[in-house]
């Protein structure tokens, strides 16, 4: 997940591309640093390598559950360089398909609801983290 392409071949698969072929030309990536990457995604089960129902000489790359955990992460990225890009928010606006109505923005929330910014956060270690029978 470190690296640009990596990046841009999730956001493409949440975008609906399966096929390698979609992928490098969507992406214009070297087909070599490609086979590569998705190698590594689907190593780490961010994406699932399949036949392809209709061509089982062809395979499609499908996000797993582990990936489809990615979403809002992908989701916070775009709506932070649509704020913080001058040119404004991108061609395409990311909806809800059920009303057809932009997203809310991403915020981190505390366990009962509250809004957190980064002066309401904290690192704690997970045991001292965890309640005890006191609490």
């Amino acid at each position: 997940m470190g690296e640009r392409w990596s990046f841009l071949i999730l956001r493409a698969a949440f975008n609906g591309l399966c096929h390698f072929e979609q992928f490098q030309s969507t992406l214009g990536i070297a087909r070599n640093i490609l086979a590569n990457r998705l190698a590594r995604l689907v190593k780490h089960g961010i994406l699932a390598r399949t036949p392809c129902a209709d061509d089982r000489r062809k395979v499609e790359y499908r996000l797993t559950e582990k990936g489809e955990a990615l979403l809002p992460t992908l989701v916070a990225l775009r709506q932070w360089g649509e704020r913080w890009n001058a040119q404004g928010p991108a061609c395409a606006v990311l909806v809800d398909a059920r009303d057809g109505r932009p997203l809310a923005p991403i915020e981190v929330r505390a366990a009962d609801g509250r809004r957190l910014g980064l002066a309401d956060l904290r690192w704690m270690q997970p045991d001292a983290a965890a309640p005890t029978a006191r609490d």
